[in-house]
């Protein structure tokens, strides 16, 4: 009998600003020791892909990739609107768990401006209180998903022997201008900003515990001497680079 778990659809995205006086930082979030999945460990922001993410109203909302663009990217087993549906859940939950929000207005001006910065707060707290879905806050807004803010960076399956299984696409994103992440929220217990060596090291020290491919994802990073460098790599998203086989995540 196979009792094999089916792995859930699911994104990441891996958080990048610029520091002084040249390099750059990553964002890693701390999960709560509470949870199932990653309790206690330090990660990156986001979660499973939901139903509404692969909606017609959802990828209606966006701007920067097309369903036939991402669906070359991630496999043609999936759906083009199941294939936009990680980048539009990376969003999703990077806005949800840290309130940082890849964006664009409807008239091409880059989100956030004015007011808009005064409001996040509140279009978070409706998020999060489930006031809006993400969709209806997009359109209540006049917003759509910056999905060319987002970099595929690699893929990464779940052993079929864990009972708690993911098959999840990582993301790299720049830290837009004017926002800043959440500190904490529901999801995450502390988080702070550290270049990739450093985070290898306090790892290494036993001080900052992370699953296999958060560190392996450091190391690639590692190997990047600016911010700018990594943007290019990533955002070049050759189709040959993304359709290699998954990587196993495996427990740590």
């Amino acid at each position: 009998m196979n009792t094999q778990v089916k792995a859930r659809q699911a994104a990441t995205v891996i958080l990048l600003r610029a520091s002084e006086p040249k390099g750059f930082e990553v964002f890693l979030t701390q999960r709560p020791d509470s949870m199932p999945f990653l309790g206690g460990k330090y990660c990156y922001p986001g979660g499973s892909v939901i139903k509404e993410d692969c909606s017609p109203p959802a990828t209606a909302r966006c701007t920067g990739l097309s369903p036939d663009q991402a669906r070359k990217i991630v496999g043609a087993h999936f759906s083009p609107r199941q294939a936009l549906g990680f980048w539009i859940a990376a969003i999703r939950e990077l806005f949800e768990e840290v309130g940082i929000l890849l964006a664009m207005h409807d008239s091409g001006e880059r989100f956030p401006t004015g007011a808009q910065t005064r409001k996040m707060s509140a279009m978070h707290d409706a998020l999060l209180n489930h006031s809006l879905s993400f969709t209806s806050l997009l359109e209540s807004e006049e917003l759509r998903c910056d999905l060319a803010s987002l970099g595929y960076f690699s893929h990464w399956q779940t052993p079929s022997q864990v009972s708690q299984r993911f098959d999840t696409r990582f993301f790299v994103a720049a830290l837009p201008p004017e926002q800043i992440p959440l500190e904490s929220s529901y999801e995450v217990t502390h988080s702070l900003w550290l270049a990739p060596e450093r985070a290898m090291q306090l790892h290494e020290r036993g001080q900052l515990p992370m699953i296999f491919p958060t560190f392996t994802s450091l190391r690639t990073l590692a190997d990047f001497e600016t911010l700018e460098s990594v943007l290019k790599e990533f955002h070049a998203g050759t189709v040959a680079s993304v359709l290699s086989k998954p990587s196993t995540l495996v427990k740590g």
